[in-house]
C-alpha cells in the first residue's frame, strides 16, 4: 500500500506528505535546501533571485515547515515569502508544522502572521478528504490540538515576535560616530510598523563610491529597532550586492503590499547614489547593478517607489532619502558624456499620507562626512533623532521638527567644510 496521501500530492512533490514521507528528490534547489536547513544555501539562491514563494515543488516554506527547520522559515519570511500561502486542499506551512507535532515552528509562523484558524480548516478538509487512512485523520487531530493549544496561549498573555533574521552585509570599515549607539528605546514595539533600509557604497559597474552608505543604512536600522518600536522582524536593510533591481523591485512593490496592514507606518530610506534620466529628467535610485548609462532600464524609478507607496493602506508613510539626482557629482551619477544638472522636468507625485525628506535641493550634491564616517545628511538625522525630542510616544517621528534641526546645520557644516550648498527638502 502506497503511503497515505501520495497519489493526492505526488503531483506537487511537497516535501512532507501527510503520512510523513520526505520527498524532496524532485524539488528545485531552493526548496531542497529549505528542507534541509542549509541557510548559507538558501541565502544565496535568494540573493540570486530565487522566488521565495516558488510552486514548482510546493512553497520553499513549506519544504521548511514540513521538516523542522526554523532558522530557513525565518530566513524565507524575512525575505518575502508569504506566510499564509495555502492550495486548494487547505495545505498550509502552519498545517504541516502542526501534523509533526512541532511547537516551535508552529510559534515562529504564527509570530510572523500565519492563520491559525485558516490552518484548522485546512487540517480538518485534510481529514475529511483522506478519512480512510486512519495515520492522517490521527496526525490532523493531533496538530489541530496543538494550535488551539498555541492560540489559549496567544490569549493568556501578549508574546513578544520571534526575531528573525534581515537580509545585511557587512558594511565596510567606518570611523566611530557620536550617532552609532541608539538611545533607549521610548515606545513599545509596533507589530504594524514596516521598514526597509537600503544602503549601497560599492557598485558592480565600478561607479564611484558612495562613501559611508552601508554604515548609514545599518545605523537606521539599528535606531528603527531600538528605538522607534520597528521589530526586526519588520525591518529588511538591504546593503550593497543585496540591493540589485531586483530585491528592489521585490521588497518596495511586493513585501510592504504584503506586510502593511491598515493603519500601518511605513519607513523607508535609502542610502546611495541616485541618477537622472537624460532624455526626460525622471529620478532613479541606483541599484547595486544599476549602469547610468542605462539607467531606465537598470534602475529604480522615483515614480515607482511613490506610486507603489500610494497603493498601501498605511496611516503614516515616511521617506528619507541620503541621495542626489544632479548628476554632478556626490551621491549621484550620470551617463558618460551626458553634462550634470539634469533638469527634473516632472516630479513624482507624492502620496497624501507621505512625508519625504532628501538631503540637497536638486540641483545640489549630497556630501559625505568623513569625520563622523556617514552622510552628512544621515548623520544629523541621527543626531536629531537622539537630542531631539522628536519620537512621538506611538514610534513615529515629528518631521518638522525633525527637519528643522536638520536642514541648518547640514546647511551650515557644507558650506563651511566643502565649500558646496547643500540644502535638505522636505515635502509632504
Amino acid at each position: 500500500m502506497k503511503s497515505p496521501g501520495f497519489e493526492m500530492f505526488a503531483p506537487l512533490c511537497v516535501p512532507l506528505m501527510l503520512a510523513g514521507l520526505a520527498m524532496t528528490g524532485c524539488a528545485p534547489a531552493l526548496c531542497r535546501a529549505a528542507s534541509r536547513g542549509q541557510i548559507d544555501v538558501v541565502r544565496s539562491l535568494l540573493d540570486k533571485g530565487a522566488d521565495a514563494d516558488d510552486w514548482a515543488a510546493g512553497p520553499p516554506l513549506w519544504c521548511a515547515a514540513s521538516n523542522g527547520q526554523t532558522e530557513a522559515a525565518k530566513l524565507l519570511i524575512a525575505r518575502g515569502a508569504d506566510v499564509n500561502v495555502m492550495d486548494d486542499r487547505g495545505s498550509s506551512a502552519l498545517g504541516y508544522a502542526a501534523m509533526r507535532g512541532d511547537a516551535r515552528m508552529a510559534k515562529v509562523l504564527i509570530d510572523s502572521g500565519a492563520d491559525v484558524d485558516a490552518a484548522v480548516a485546512g487540517l480538518e478538509k485534510n481529514s475529511a478528504l483522506l478519512a480512510s487512512y486512519p495515520e492522517v485523520v490521527a496526525r490532523n487531530t493531533m496538530g489541530i490540538k496543538l494550535l488551539e493549544k498555541a492560540v489559549h496561549k496567544q490569549e493568556a498573555a501578549s508574546r513578544p515576535a520571534a526575531p528573525t533574521p534581515r537580509p545585511a552585509q557587512e558594511a565596510s570599515p567606518a570611523p566611530g560616530s557620536d550617532v552609532d549607539e541608539p538611545p533607549a528605546a521610548k515606545v513599545k514595539p509596533d507589530q504594524n510598523a514596516h521598514a526597509i533600509v537600503i544602503g549601497i557604497e560599492n557598485y558592480r559597474q565600478g561607479l564611484p563610491k558612495a562613501d559611508y552608505a552601508a554604515a548609514d543604512a545599518k545605523t537606521i536600522s539599528a535606531y528603527l529597532t531600538k528605538t522607534m518600536g520597528y521589530p526586526e522582524e519588520n525591518v529588511v536593510t538591504l546593503l550593497n550586492d543585496r540591493a540589485l533591481k531586483s530585491d528592489l523591485e521585490k521588497y518596495l512593490d511586493r513585501w510592504l503590499s504584503n506586510h502593511v496592514e491598515e493603519n500601518g507606518r511605513v519607513f523607508i530610506y535609502y542610502s546611495g547614489h541616485g541618477s537622472p534620466n537624460v532624455m526626460n529628467g525622471d529620478a532613479y535610485l541606483v541599484p547595486y547593478d544599476g549602469d547610468p548609462t542605462f539607467i531606465a532600464e537598470t534602475g529604480y524609478p522615483l515614480a515607482r517607489l511613490y506610486a507603489s507607496l500610494g497603493k498601501l493602506k498605511a496611516k503614516e508613510i515616511t521617506v528619507v532619502l541620503d541621495s542626489c539626482f544632479s548628476g554632478a557629482g556626490g551621491r549621484s551619477v550620470l551617463a558618460k558624456g551626458a553634462k550634470p544638472l539634469v533638469v527634473m522636468t516632472q516630479k513624482p507625485i507624492i502620496p497624501k499620507n507621505a512625508s519625504v525628506m532628501t538631503a540637497s535641493a536638486a540641483d545640489q550634491v549630497s556630501s559625505a562626512y568623513e569625520a563622523q564616517g556617514h552622510g552628512l545628511f544621515t548623520y544629523f538625522l541621527l543626531k536629531g533623532i537622539k537630542e531631539g525630542d522628536v519620537v512621538k510616544p506611538d514610534g513615529s517621528i515629528k518631521m518638522d521638527e525633525l527637519f528643522g534641526y536638520v536642514k541648518p546645520r547640514v546647511e551650515r557644516l557644507a558650506r563651511q567644510q566643502f565649500n558646496n550648498e547643500q540644502t535638505p527638502q522636505l515635502t509632504k
